[in-house]
């Protein structure tokens, strides 16, 4: 299922130095709409796509998309293949161990998906032996794996496919983000027969928003990051791209 931006691109954005004067290697996913997403033809869209190109103009620099698998994201960006990485990450104590983190950009809650019908809730009680779909290394899979130890998990690797699992029923209830699960499943055909279950979760403790990774060396280029995204925000320029996406307030305050 993985596209490609030309592989060109890609490899002259990898043998590029790190953090030019006038250029921003910015690593992106790609595979997490309305916030990244590929068409046919190869191009990247979505706000985070947007985020990004918007931080890259008011610092004056051009900005080069490089995409990266998720699970290889952090290392890849020690490993200097891209300056920052602006894919939908949460902010974590354990992530931060890692990495630094520019101001949160956004932040919404998760939820549970399941089949019309099937849950009233999702508690440890009620989902004791049933098969939960999340993604893996993501704050929500830690959750399950912390709070749901007498149901199976089912970890995969992209959020898109919590719901193509779900969908062919390789799973009884998948639990993402409450955007994500809307745009990508429930509005579409295929979600028909499935729906939210319980309320929203806020998952805290080590859920911090969304923020913009950047190695732990680059200090300097956090702060400029961090100038652009007041800047955005003050100038209406964060509010004319959320709406393109979105009908609430997606700042989670920030």
């Amino acid at each position: 299922m993985r596209r490609f931006i030309s592989a060109a691109a890609v490899v002259l954005g990898l043998m590029a130095p790190a953090f030019a004067q006038n250029a921003l290697r910015v690593g992106v996913e790609g595979n997490y709409p309305p916030f990244s997403q590929i068409s046919p033809d190869g191009k990247l869209s979505g706000f985070d796509i947007d985020i990004a190109n918007a931080v890259c103009a008011e610092l004056k620099m051009t900005c080069t998309l490089v995409q990266q698998e998720w699970d290889g994201m952090i290392p890849a960006l020690n490993a200097k293949k891209f300056d920052m990485i602006v894919a939908s990450m949460t902010i974590t104590e354990e992530r931060k161990k890692a990495v630094d983190f520019s101001d949160p950009y956004y932040d919404v809650p998760s939820r549970w998906v399941g089949k019309k019908g099937a849950f009233t809730e999702a508690t440890p009680a009620s989902l004791k032996g049933k098969k939960i779909i999340v993604l893996r290394n993501s704050p929500r899979a830690k959750y399950v794996q912390d709070n749901f130890k007498d149901s199976e998990v089912l970890l995969v690797a992209k959020e898109t496919e919590v719901y193509l699992e779900l969908a062919a029923g390789r799973g009884d209830i998948g639990f993402g983000s409450s955007v994500v699960s809307g745009e990508a499943f429930l509005k579409k055909p295929e979600g028909a027969n499935f729906q939210q279950v319980g309320a929203p979760v806020n998952l805290g403790g080590g859920g911090g928003g969304v923020g913009i990774a950047i190695r732990k060396d680059d200090a300097a280029l956090r702060d400029k990051v961090n100038a652009a995204l007041k800047t955005i925000r003050a100038n209406g320029t964060y509010k004319k791209l959320a709406d393109k996406y979105f009908d609430f307030d997606i700042s989670g305050g920030a």
